[in-house]
């Protein structure tokens, strides 16, 4: 019997995308992600090996995963990373494999990603000021990040992505400098609302910056938008077009209005566990699976098994938003 998909949970969501870290160590210590001292990593046994993702990707793509987007902690500090992507590329079915970076290792990387088959990129980048960025990282390597952005652009890549988180008393006088950026080198700005999935536990109701907010920001400041249609699209981001055509900005209401009902999204932890939402309690140990001598078929039922579950929002049937078990850097973005 053939495995196939389509790989579809309860509520009919078809899942196509998958998520996948490769690490969660980071080379810098962003105050909403890791504590400065402290943070607990996985020993070099406990991360699956580049073979092992390989093989849970093909029989994920048989499934109907189609986007792969790898994700860290910071994915360019894992020695060999170019090669993982060449891998993933060359799996039949895959059609776009994507990276989530903090780009201060991008200059170095960009033209070999983009060789190796790697489409598209998605950059972190929370302010322009660098005492703000040193302040908010605990590293001054704004000036690498910078570089790291222009070397993909050399490289080739396209409708590169810049993440911002949006921040309350943070993100405000970030916005507009932002924007302008983005504009004026054809980049793709997504502010995304501050979620509980944090190592350092700092996350609290009123530090969460609304995307309405930031939207209102914009007009105000640069102008009229024009909020565009979805058309079908199942991004999390709501885009607003500049009306002199300078470009669009995009908008991530995770906290204020999720996205889950149009969630496609599957995610592979750099321990080997399958997690079907950031927020579930729950998870599936595709590491056992993949050192245990198991089949195919037994690692395409635990990956259906583990959509199938899947809760209506937040890994929960009411949705209510409470703290993820593992943060961000644990998890993969």
């Amino acid at each position: 019997m053939s495995i196939r998909g389509p790989l579809a949970d309860c509520f009919g969501r078809e899942h196509t995308d998958l998520r996948i870290s490769v690490t969660d160590r980071c080379n810098v210590r962003c105050r909403y992600c890791m504590p400065a001292e402290g943070a607990e990593f996985r020993s070099h046994d406990e991360i699956l090996t580049y073979e092992e993702i390989e093989r849970f990707v093909r029989v994920a793509a048989r499934l109907g995963i189609r986007h792969v987007r790898i994700t860290g902690g910071e994915p360019l500090v894992r020695k060999g990373i170019v090669q993982l992507v060449e891998m993933l590329a060359g799996i039949p079915g895959i059609v776009d494999v994507a990276m989530t970076t903090n780009g201060i290792l991008l200059d170095r990387f960009a033209v070999e990603l983009k060789s190796a088959g790697l489409h598209r990129l998605n950059i972190s980048l929370d302010t322009l000021d660098r005492d703000k960025f040193r302040e908010m990282t605990r590293h001054d390597e704004l000036p690498q990040v910078l570089r790291g952005i222009e070397a993909a652009a050399e490289a080739g890549f396209e409708s590169t992505k810049l993440n911002a988180l949006a921040i309350r008393d943070f993100t405000e006088e970030e916005v507009v400098p932002l924007a302008r950026f983005a504009r004026e080198r054809g980049l793709n700005l997504r502010f995304i609302e501050f979620m509980p999935v944090d190592g350092s536990r700092q996350w609290t109701g009123d530090r969460v910056l609304p995307g309405t907010e930031i939207v209102k920001i914009l007009r105000r400041e640069l102008g009229p938008l024009t909020r565009e249609q979805r058309n079908g699209s199942r991004a999390p981001a709501t885009r607003y077009r500049f009306r002199d055509g300078g470009g669009s900005v995009g908008v991530i209401h995770s906290v204020t209005k999720p996205f889950c009902e149009d969630c496609d999204r599957l995610r592979l932890t750099a321990d080997g566990r399958i997690q079907n939402c950031l927020f579930c309690d729950n998870h599936w140990d595709a590491r056992g699976l993949l050192r245990g001598g198991a089949s195919q078929r037994q690692l395409a039922q635990m990956i259906q098994v583990a959509v199938g579950t899947k809760q209506k929002a937040r890994g929960s049937c009411g949705g209510k938003l409470t703290r993820s078990g593992r943060p961000m850097h644990q998890i993969g973005g």
